[in-house]
């Protein structure tokens, strides 16, 4: 190219025959385009180099886009947010000496508690050539420095996000790494959609509701010294979560000041004995089997070998109290009898345990829509002795999200729905069917007469019917033996016993007896009153 212009520029396009007026206006053509070329060579260095003032100021005082669409509630309050900030800094080598005066004026008006006008002249005149003046400046302070648009004073925008209703919603929601990206909750689960999008993500959860779990679940933790609480609320027909409390709970905007453990996600991530919940799905196996018989309760039931020789004794707690010593099937479960469980698993068919939990999923673990639960732990072998235990909520440990999919399955007229933190419109139940509608009908009847009659008292709230069924299991011990000062309580419902549409978990790891209770640690003196406590809180809310 430089030798084709050399040569036109020597001789003319006529090889040095032109005249010399023709070559006179060559050479100020090929003059004009030498010193553009030049001009802008040097122009395109030096933005390559350092970035001109105008592109400097347009990266750091433009409109930003936000990097991570907001969480809401199901009623569009903010669970999660992008909150634009920046932070303040001085970058010595864009700075032009005529502006040193007022670049120092400048960072004590906007920043007076930090620097002095004193302080900030001497910053400017240092030697330092990079200064960090103010990290996450508020908006008040980054704006003063945005309208004095002096070079080297420089605003690099950052964003953070911010969770205003912090640890109510830790578990569920999540939070976010340094790159911005979830890490547990929505934040994970959604977390391409979150990026991509700027419509908010409207969840499932209920703010009201989940603030009145939290606050019974809190209030249960102080009063009982557990070690651990849970609750959580369902739609019985859509799946959605309307609440999901798990404690001991972390900060998400602090998250070095809490133990690493309280992240844990017990619903999901730990597996308990639950009790005589289990009692639920017994009856409903003996239903399913047709077994319509009395069974002697009055004297614990002893377990033979093949030999012949006691195996096992089953008995009850000792404030049980038949009402008289032949209970039939619903009967059983309604006064929660262990000796009457385990004479119904041991006369169901071989294999009908199994097959039934296999139904429920209780078998593996769960892969839901928010996350995978931890495995459940079933019997390894399904002897006369595991079959016995096992109906009443012993020998086999499950998630309490494992429990609240299997007790909803078979109360809601005999669907398993999965569940979603997704927000979604009313309609007819959309499942598997694991169980007749009539059977599950008839399991309501024994859970309502439970919450009425019976240990389950506490949780009837005026106005609508609740159905329920109570569990105290006894935990092990570091010595793998049975600890009888360490248990597990819950309280399962569903409401309106009718026509169900909310299924309701709530559980206490090692809760204390207390002066109320005489001492007392069965469900019956902490778990239902907590869940009474918020159905007090939730009703009006739910069916306004």
């Amino acid at each position: 190219m430089f030798e084709v212009g050399k040569d036109i520029f020597k001789h003319g396009f006529y090889g040095g025959r032109a005249d010399r007026s023709a070559a006179g206006r060559l050479r100020i053509v090929y003059a004009v385009f030498f010193v553009a070329f030049v001009v802008f060579g040097l122009r395109t260095l030096q933005l390559g180099i350092q970035g001109s003032d105008a592109a400097r100021r347009g990266a750091g005082f433009k409109e930003w886009n936000v990097m991570r669409a907001d969480i809401v509630d199901r009623n569009g309050e903010i669970l999660a947010k992008n909150v634009e900030s920046g932070h303040i800094q001085l970058v010595k080598k864009f700075m032009r000496d005529e502006d040193r005066e007022e670049i120092a004026r400048t960072i004590h008006q906007a920043l007076p508690y930090e620097y002095s006008l004193a302080e900030a002249t001497s910053l400017v005149n240092s030697s330092q050539k990079f200064v960090m003046l103010k990290k996450f400046a508020t908006e008040k302070q980054r704006k003063i420095i945005k309208d004095a648009r002096l070079s080297g004073l420089e605003i690099d925008p950052v964003q953070t996000r911010k969770y205003p209703k912090r640890r109510m919603f830790s578990h569920v929601v999540g939070y976010v790494n340094q790159t911005g990206h979830g890490i547990q909750g929505a934040e994970s689960v959604f977390d391409d959609y979150l990026m991509e999008n700027k419509d908010p993500l409207r969840l499932s959860l209920d703010s009201r509701i989940q603030s009145a779990f939290y606050e019974q679940l809190s209030f249960a933790m102080q009063k009982y010294q557990t070690k651990a609480a849970m609750g959580m609320l369902m739609n019985s027909r859509t799946g959605e979560i309307i609440a999901m409390v798990s404690l001991p709970d972390f900060d998400p905007e602090n998250l070095g000041i809490d133990p690493v453990a309280n992240r844990t996600f017990k619903p999901m991530r730990n597996v308990y004995e639950l009790g005589s919940i289990f009692k639920i799905f017994n009856t409903a196996m003996a239903m399913e089997n047709n077994i319509d018989k009395e069974y002697y309760v009055k004297e614990p039931f002893v377990i033979q070998d093949k030999f012949g020789r006691p195996a096992a004794k089953i008995s009850d707690v000792r404030s049980f109290k038949p009402p008289r010593p032949n209970l039939g099937v619903e009967e059983i479960m309604m006064y929660s009898c262990n000796v009457g469980s385990a004479q119904i698993a041991l006369d169901l068919p071989d294999g009908t345990q199994q097959a039934f939990f296999e139904r429920l999923h209780m078998d593996r673990p769960l892969e839901l829509e928010f996350g995978r639960t931890e495995r459940t732990l079933m019997p390894r072998k399904w002897g006369p002795v595991e079959r016995a235990t096992v109906s009443f909520g012993h020998g086999i440990s499950v998630t309490p999200m494992h429990l609240l999919l299997a007790v909803n399955a078979v109360t809601n007229g005999g669907f398993y729905i999965q569940p979603t933190f997704q927000k979604r419109g009313v309609g007819a139940v959309h499942g598997k069917e694991v169980l007749a509608d009539d059977i599950s009908a008839k399991l309501r009847d024994v859970m309502f007469r439970v919450a009425e009659e019976t240990t389950a008292k506490q949780a009837r709230v005026a106005g609508i019917k609740i159905g329920g069924k109570t569990a105290t299991a006894e935990k092990y011990g570091p010595n793998g033996k049975i600890d009888r000062k360490r248990n597990v309580t819950a309280f399962a419902g569903v409401f309106p016993v009718d026509a169900p549409q909310y299924t309701i978990l709530v559980v206490l790891d090692e809760p204390h007896g207390t002066k109320e209770s005489w001492g007392l640690r069965t469900a019956a003196w902490n778990a239902v009153p907590v869940t009474g406590k918020i159905l007090d809180n939730i009703l009006p809310l739910l069916f306004e």
